[in-house]
């Protein structure tokens, strides 16, 4: 059996330095491919209305990450079946014919029929034989085939762990883009809000301007003003468009079909995630999977060690055999039965070494995965760590910047009252409507990065 435990460590190597998630950037980047091809389809096929929890489920079924991962799994589940196997009765069905076109002669001493000192060439033998059986082989005792027996179940939990921590990374992803994509309703919304602020504003300028009150400057900034917001909204619109293709691509949805968020998101459930210091480190899947490799590791070392005991093997076989001078396998009394029972023991003297040296290296191996599985500690310690640092941070700046954008509104709604009654400027107003501008974007940043390190936090913990 073979365990495979450099290619399993080094693949999860490359799992937990987060080699995914940049695949999963790298598909997003491709978007626009993804874009045109959705344009040139007939249309969306099927609708989803999706909740961040089906949306999830719908990924685990679907992504080719995850069925990949699944197919590991079945493919170990098949490997496991041949060990098993070596274990069994082996049995096989054995015929044959041979023509002697010329049958073999044997010298025999000529002392036999009174010419002694000479040798007198003798043909034995038929000039058809044929042979029909069938053989039956049974392991006794094989060391290393039932410690393969034994390593079944850790070899299957190996691969089902993958499969949990590739599932464990997309969930993050799904999570970010999902609640990024509900940061951008609203933004969307505050723009369309934004716009008919403006509007309402260009019309008051315009009137303003017919009556005297106002230059035709007023008026041309009000338009340049207006038409930025609607530009912003083509770009938020297109960005909200790609947050969409991402997120079927990540799930492992055709492009073609139509996907609509039905999760709502609040202040509140930003801040409802409790920061502690009271983790485990085998509540993260990468590590869960580190511990099921050293037991794999175990199990190596434990079977090469059986190589130094002897194995045994049951032989039996039953036949039939013909001899004949003209083929014909249906000739009577031409068929005799041969039967045979015995059992091969074979006992390892000398090797060259061999497996110590493969012993000393399943030993290595183990170390290894002691080391990476250190060396995960670390950087869970630093992970939570990092994210409870900056979850905090981002809380605070999100408060921040929340009272921030309160307090800009109300300044260019008072400062839009005092311009509209005759007392404020022109400046003014533009001035604090770029300061509202400014302000929102600042908030929906820091409500992102927010939940961000929300995600990030609790996937530090094994707990998303």
């Amino acid at each position: 059996m073979d365990l495979k435990f450099k290619k399993g460590r080094d693949l999860l190597r490359c799992m937990t330095y987060g080699a995914l998630p940049v695949v999963l950037l790298l598909l997003a980047s491709g978007l626009r491919a993804q874009q045109q091809a959705a344009a040139t389809s007939p249309g969306a096929t099927q609708v989803h209305e999706f909740s961040l929890a089906q949306a999830i489920d719908y990924a685990s079924k679907n992504s080719a990450y995850v069925k990949n991962a699944l197919l590991d799994y079945q493919i170990q589940v098949q490997s496991n079946r041949a060990t098993t196997s070596q274990a069994l009765p082996q049995v096989t069905g054995n015929l044959g014919v041979t023509d002697y076109l010329q049958i073999p002669t044997t010298l025999i001493p000529g002392e036999f029929i009174g010419q002694p000192g000479t040798y007198i060439p003798v043909k034995f033998g038929l000039q058809w034989n044929s042979t029909g059986g069938i053989t039956l082989q049974q392991v006794i005792f094989d060391g290393q085939v039932f410690v393969g027996l034994q390593a079944r179940r850790a070899s299957l939990d190996f691969y089902r762990k993958r499969q949990e921590v590739t599932e464990q990374m997309i969930r993050a992803n799904i999570n970010k883009i999902y609640y990024q994509l509900l940061i951008s309703k609203w933004q969307m919304d505050q723009i369309d809000a934004n716009i008919a602020s403006q509007d309402s504003l260009l019309h008051s300028y315009t009137e303003m301007f017919k009556n005297g009150f106002a230059e035709q400057l007023d008026v041309d900034k009000a338009n340049v003003q207006l038409a930025n917001l609607q530009t912003q909204k083509i770009q938020t619109q297109f960005s909200i468009t790609n947050g969409y293709m991402g997120l079927k691509v990540l799930m492992g949805m055709p492009v073609q079909d139509s996907l609509r968020l039905t999760d709502s998101l609040t202040y509140d459930m930003v801040r409802d995630a409790v920061l502690s210091d009271n983790y485990k480190y085998a509540d993260r899947k990468d590590y869960q999977l580190l511990q099921i490799n050293r037991e794999l590791n175990d199990y190596n070392i434990k079977r090469y060690k059986k190589e130094y005991l002897p194995t045994a093997k049951l032989n039996a076989n039953y036949s039939q055999n013909q001899y004949v001078n003209k083929f014909d396998l249906g000739a009577k009394n031409t068929w005799f039965p041969s039967t045979y029972v015995g059992v091969a023991v074979n006992i390892p003297i000398f090797d060259g070494f061999y497996k110590d040296a493969n012993i000393k290296q399943a030993r290595l191996q183990r170390m290894q995965t002691e080391n990476d599985m250190d060396s995960l500690k670390i950087r869970i310690d630093n992970d939570v760590k990092v994210a409870q640092i900056r979850f905090t941070s981002a809380l605070a700046t999100l408060d921040f910047q929340k009272k921030n954008m309160d307090l800009a509104h109300k300044v260019y709604d008072q400062t839009r009252k005092k311009f509209e009654q005759g007392l404020g400027s022109n400046t003014e107003i533009t001035q604090a409507f770029a300061d509202e501008q400014t302000a929102q974007a600042n908030y929906f940043n820091a409500l992102y990065e927010a939940i961000a390190a929300r995600v990030d936090y609790l996937n530090a913990i094994g707990k998303l």
